[in-house]
């Protein structure tokens, strides 16, 4: 059964999605609660998976990550043991950020970032093999990002 949500858990949801820094007595202002119940319920938030963890969000090309490749992938068979062993090596590579096994025309869809093309083409030919259960792959290059976001629509 999913965790019950009200509306001051969603606006805690909501501010934190923007800054996950804040400070309890700044979120609590923020929401209109006293701090103690603001803090009960992130922690109840937290403590029910709603809020999974908290990171930093990091600017790819100030880190030398120039490039955000997507990639459809066939794989040589559907059966359990082939997409599982698939998943399994995407999980492992951290080139690899977003990794989904699809429904439709293609068996997964992989959001691979790399310094640069030649970089990509090095990871491709290293990783998106037989030997991962690769039988085909389709690179699609994004021309500008137009938006790019973490927050879920509260």
């Amino acid at each position: 059964m999913p965790p019950r949500i009200d509306e001051t858990d969603l606006s805690i949801l909501r501010a934190l999605q923007r800054d996950g820094r804040l400070q309890n007595l700044e979120l609590a202002r923020m929401v209109g609660l006293s701090q103690s119940p603001c803090l009960r319920r992130v922690r109840r938030l937290e403590q029910e998976g709603v809020i999974q963890r908290y990171v930093a969000l990091v600017d790819a090309p100030k880190v030398g990550i120039s490039l955000t490749v997507f990639a459809r992938v066939s794989l040589i068979a559907q059966d359990a043991e082939t997409v599982e062993g698939f998943a399994a090596a995407m999980r492992r590579l951290t080139q690899v950020v977003e990794c989904h096994i699809m429904a439709g025309e293609c068996d997964a869809l992989l959001r691979v970032v790399a310094a640069d093309l030649d970089g990509y083409r090095a990871f491709q030919a290293a990783h998106l093999t037989r030997a991962n259960g690769v039988q085909n792959v389709k690179t699609d290059i994004p021309m500008q990002t137009v938006k790019l976001s973490t927050e879920l629509p509260l």
